[in-house]
């Protein structure tokens, strides 16, 4: 990779840069000028291969659930993201805090209410709709689109990047990953291809989820300050936003990153426990268990479900754009995810990064989708009305509905306060990773090229949203999730080829030395040739030194 010493790419691999921005600018000026034609133009797009996806994601998802527990449980469950003797940089707090914040946070928020609703009046799987056992079933779909199958996305990527980076002293690229299977191509055109998919991918993505919260904030304002809804309103929110964003990423991981992360997380479980406590607390858990336990029960089938007789657009409106979604996302939070997790052990990071924010999710969507239903079922308050209307304003009906006066409002306008930090936490986050990317894995890439990256998301996202909004968004991120899918199966291969290398699986011993940057040599560490030289010989590698 060649990576320029001068000029306004300084850091930044140049050639990458000026494609990446390139293309990225080309999508904004032809999307922004033919709105109509480009919003028609991608839902063709995402109607000719549903068909094909509706098996082809299923499958490939499935896989990744599998291999991920066969990584976390199986032999090389001790081996150490690093060092054997490494510990954690971040606390497990931290550490959950920052993925379920540049995760899931945004997208969760508009769809906890909306999403169970939704499914409450139609799905595949419940013979009559709207009673109280569509409201169980409602439930666990969307348990079923936040949980297990989609973190298995993220957590692949993640400890694929991690394992090659902080274990064997590569970039923090997802071209490290294709080491084992192209050897020094991948230094090449290969390589750059590779990364630019990835930018490509995550751009979407983000830019999906910037439209969603900026939506949402739109009616939240709404809604709490009786500011009319306009496209101007949602542009503005979002420069706003953007701006926020960029001051935050350019402080770095340790400071603005962590700091929101942490503030978005506690600022959640006061939400939670409002409405635990003022809303119908025993409906609440119980329809939360019953629901988990529906989820559990079924989650082979609907894993496997493909929609084979195609009597329904079930799947493709909403298992297909899901996983689309977290595809498109998964080399952001993957690499972001790794970033954050060097030191820890393959079975602790698979522990960590599918279960906690499952669980998280699961209590997420339990309490505030169900509230939603409780209010349907049995208060007569005809929320379905309400989210068939507005989808992003279901979250504030939701609130209103409870009628616990000035408590209510208040807490309207915290959800507002919470979804703008979740907005600035996943476009820093997002920032910070195609910096990462476009300047071979540094973790402090340029702060002039953070910025120009935060301008580049707004523009896409303000030109996406004038585009047509949630089903423009939902095709764009559809179609550019498509060819990072080859990319990860090829990553797959790569990883497999590198543990059948590990002469033993790490032991599970007592971590002794700090995280470092290992492509970053040290005085007093010497340098030995390691089983990664097989596949790029020319690389520095680091000698683990040696403990009496």
């Amino acid at each position: 990779m060649e990576i320029s010493n001068i000029g306004i790419f300084k850091g930044m691999n140049k050639k990458m840069s000026i494609l990446s921005i390139f293309l990225i600018l080309l999508s904004v000026a032809i999307t922004g000028y033919f709105p109509l034609k480009s919003a028609n133009y991608l839902k063709d797009i995402r109607e000719f291969l549903n068909p094909f996806l509706e098996w082809y994601y299923v499958l490939l998802v499935a896989f990744l659930l599998a291999f991920m527990i066969w990584l976390g449980m199986g032999r090389y469950r001790n081996v150490r993201l690093g060092g054997d003797l490494e510990q954690p940089e971040f606390t497990f707090f931290s550490w959950v805090s920052m993925l379920f914040a540049a995760g899931t946070g945004v997208g969760i928020l508009f769809w906890s209410v909306a999403q169970p609703i939704i499914q409450f009046q139609n799905n595949p799987f419940t013979g009559t709709a709207m009673t109280p056992e569509a409201a169980i079933t409602g439930m666990s779909l969307s348990f079923f689109h936040w949980g297990l199958n989609g973190w298995a996305i993220f957590s692949f990527i993640a400890l694929t990047m991690a394992y090659f980076s902080f274990r064997h002293g590569y970039p923090l690229t997802i071209r490290s990953a294709l080491y084992p299977i192209f050897g020094r191509k991948v230094d090449g055109v290969l390589g750059d291809f590779v990364d630019i998919l990835a930018v490509f991918g995550t751009v979407f993505g983000i830019a999906t989820t910037l439209g969603l919260g900026v939506e949402q904030m739109n009616a939240g304002l709404k809604e709490v300050l009786n500011i009319k809804s306009s496209l101007f309103l949602q542009l503005g929110v979002m420069s706003a936003i953007m701006i926020i964003a960029t001051i935050s990423v350019v402080s770095g991981v340790n400071k603005g990153v962590k700091l929101l992360s942490i503030g978005n997380f506690w600022l959640s479980i006061i939400v939670l426990l409002f409405l635990l406590v003022f809303g119908p607390t025993q409906y609440l858990i119980g329809v939360t268990v019953e629901a988990t336990g529906h989820y559990i029960q079924n989650i082979v089938r609907l894993t496997f479900h493909t929609n084979v007789t195609h009597d329904t657009n079930w799947q493709s409106v909403w298992t297909v754009f899901f996983w689309g979604w977290w595809i498109a996302w998964s080399p952001f939070v993957g690499m972001f995810i790794a970033r954050i997790s060097r030191g820890r052990t393959f079975g602790e990071f698979v522990a960590g990064v599918l279960l906690t924010p499952t669980l998280i999710t699961i209590v997420w969507i339990g309490l505030f989708g169900g509230t939603a239903l409780y209010e349907e079922l049995f208060l007569g308050k005809d929320i379905v009305a309400a989210v068939n209307n507005d989808i992003s304003s279901a979250l504030f009906v939701m609130l209103e509905n409870l009628e616990v006066g000035i408590l209510g409002e208040i807490m309207s306008f915290l959800m507002i306060v919470l979804i703008a930090t979740y907005l600035i936490t996943s476009a820093n986050a997002g920032t910070l990773v195609i910096t990462t990317i476009l300047s071979a894995g540094s973790t402090t890439p340029p702060v002039v090229h953070r910025v120009l990256w935060g301008i580049i998301l707004t523009l896409l996202t303000g030109v996406l949203i004038l585009a047509g909004g949630l089903e423009t968004l939902q095709a764009a991120v559809i179609t550019a999730a498509l060819p990072f899918s080859v990319i990860i199966i090829i990553m797959i291969a790569g990883l497999l080829k590198s543990l059948s290398l590990e002469s033993t699986p790490a032991r599970s011993g007592n971590e002794q030395l700090s995280a470092r940057e290992p492509w970053i040599l040290d005085k007093d560490v010497g340098e030995e040739p390691t089983i990664m030289d097989e596949f790029n010989p020319n690389i520095k590698k680091l000698k683990e030194p040696e403990y009496k």
